[in-house]
C-alpha cells in the first residue's frame, strides 16, 4: 500500500513541471484570437488551457497526418475543407474525436489531461463557441508541423 501511494505521489509531481513545445508566431496568434472564419474553409481550434500535466507533451493529429505537440496553456489552430475529420490525441492512451465541419464556421476542441497510471492520459471533447473561445484564449499558439 504505501509503494502505491509513493508512486501516485511521484506521478502527480512529474505532472506538474513544465514542459515546452515550440511556440507559434505572437503576430498569428493575435490574429487567430479574432476568431474571424475564412470562407470556403472550416477552422480548428484544438487548445489544452490547463495547468495539470503540464510537464507532458501530448501529439496532435487530424485525419492521420501530425500537426504537432501540446504543451500546458497552448493551441493550434488548422483550416480543413468542410467534411468529417478526425482530431487524434496521443498521451498514455489515444482518444479521437470526428467534427463534421461546415465551411465558415470555427470548431473548438478542448484537448483534457487526466491522471493516467503511469504518465498523463488524454480526453478530446467537442465544446461551444463561447467555452473554446475563452479557453483559446489562455494559450499562445504553439508551432505546428
Amino acid at each position: 500500500m504505501l509503494h502505491g501511494i509513493i508512486v501516485v505521489v511521484l506521478v502527480a509531481i512529474g505532472l506538474t513541471g513544465c514542459a515546452s513545445v515550440p511556440m507559434g508566431d505572437a503576430g498569428r496568434d493575435a490574429e487567430l484570437k479574432s476568431f474571424k472564419p475564412r470562407p470556403g474553409v472550416a477552422g480548428l481550434y484544438i487548445y489544452r488551457n490547463e495547468n495539470f500535466g503540464a510537464a507532458i507533451r501530448m501529439d496532435v493529429e487530424i485525419d492521420g497526418k501530425p500537426v504537432g505537440q501540446t504543451a500546458a496553456k497552448t493551441y493550434f489552430y488548422k483550416e480543413v475543407a468542410p467534411g468529417k475529420h478526425m482530431v487524434t490525441s496521443k498521451s498514455e492512451n489515444t482518444d479521437s474525436i470526428e467534427v463534421d465541419t461546415v465551411a465558415g464556421k470555427l470548431y473548438y476542441i478542448w484537448q483534457e489531461v487526466k491522471m493516467g497510471l503511469l504518465y498523463a492520459r488524454t480526453k478530446l471533447t467537442l465544446v461551444s463557441e463561447e467555452e473554446g473561445k475563452k479557453g483559446v484564449l489562455e494559450c499562445q499558439l504553439a508551432a505546428g508541423q
